[in-house]
C-alpha cells in the first residue's frame, strides 16, 4: 500500500490543515497544465483525497480497518476472488465512461448503453459529485445477474477551467484601467451560476483572486474555492487627453 503521507511529505500527525497546505503547494508544482508530471501529480490527488477524509483516513491508518486503493482493482480481485470464471465475470463488468467536468461538478444521473451477450442493455447511474479523474466508482446488483458494474470515470480537459482536486482555476480578462482603479466584475462557474468578483484597485496583472468555497463539491468535504487568475488586455479605445496625462509624468518610475 503506498504511503500518502510520504506522498505529500508530511507526518502521520499532520493536522487537516497542514496535509490541504502541502497538497495545494505539490498540486502547483506537478499540476500537467504546469509542465508537471500527470503520474506525480495523480499520486498526489490520491493521497489528497485519502487523508483529507477523516473516514477514508482513519481506515487507511488502522492495520485492521479495509482499504483498497482505486487504482489496485486487480489486486482486490486477486485476494477475494480465487475462481477463474466469478473474476472474468467481474471484469467483464468494469467499464470506462467519459465525462464533463461540468458533469463532475453537478453528479446526478448518466444513462448507458452497455453490450451483454450481442444485447444492449440501459443502465443508469449516479455520477458523484467531485469525483476525480481515473476513479472507479461500485455500483452493485446493477447488472442482469445481480451482477456489480464498476465505473472509471475519465474527465475530459476544459477549455476554460483547470482543476486542482475540489478547487477550479479560471482566466479572466480586464483592460489596464479597470485593474488601476479597481471594477466589480463577474464570474460564471462551471455549473451556470454567476458570482461577483471584487477587484481592488491597483491590481497586478497574473494577480490571483479567490471565490471561497464556489469550487467543487464531494461528499463529506469541505468545498473547493475558485481561483481567479487576472489576465491584462489593453483597452480597444485610450482617450487622447489621457496619453498627454501620461507624457507629463514620468512613467518610468
Amino acid at each position: 500500500m503506498k504511503d500518502y503521507y510520504a506522498i505529500l511529505g508530511v507526518s502521520k500527525q499532520a493536522t487537516d490543515s497542514e496535509i490541504k497546505k502541502a497538497y495545494r503547494k505539490l498540486a502547483s508544482q506537478h499540476h500537467p497544465d504546469r509542465g508537471g508530471d500527470s503520474e506525480r501529480f495523480k499520486q498526489i490527488q490520491e493521497a489528497y483525497d485519502t487523508l483529507s477524509n477523516a473516514q477514508t483516513r482513519a481506515e487507511y491508518d488502522s492495520p485492521q480497518g479495509f482499504y483498497t486503493q482505486k487504482n489496485h482493482f486487480d489486486d482486490i480481485l486477486d485476494q477475494y476472488f480465487t475462481q477463474f470464471d466469478l473474476r472474468s465475470q467481474m471484469r467483464n463488468s468494469r467499464i470506462r465512461v467519459a465525462i464533463t467536468l461540468q458533469e463532475v461538478a453537478a453528479g446526478g444521473p448518466k444513462l448507458l448503453s452497455l453490450s451483454q451477450n450481442r444485447h444492449t442493455v440501459p443502465v443508469q447511474i449516479e455520477i458523484p459529485q467531485g469525483v476525480h479523474d481515473g476513479e472507479a466508482v461500485r455500483y452493485p446488483k446493477l447488472l442482469p445477474n445481480n451482477q456489480d458494474l464498476v465505473v472509471e470515470f475519465r474527465v475530459k480537459e476544459d477549455s476554460n477551467w483547470t482543476r486542482e482536486g475540489l478547487d477550479l482555476w479560471y482566466k479572466k480578462q480586464l483592460n489596464f484601467w479597470q485593474l488601476i482603479a479597481g471594477t466589480e466584475t463577474t464570474v460564471k462557474s462551471i455549473t451556470g451560476a454567476t458570482y461577483r468578483l471584487q477587484v481592488p484597485a491597483q491590481t497586478k496583472p497574473d494577480s490571483v483572486l479567490r471565490l471561497t468555497s464556489k469550487g467543487l463539491e464531494r461528499h463529506r468535504h469541505n468545498p473547493g474555492d475558485i481561483f481567479v487568475r487576472i489576465q491584462a488586455v489593453m483597452p480597444e479605445h485610450i482617450p487622447d487627453d489621457i496619453i498627454d496625462i501620461l507624457n507629463k509624468i514620468d512613467i518610468n518610475k
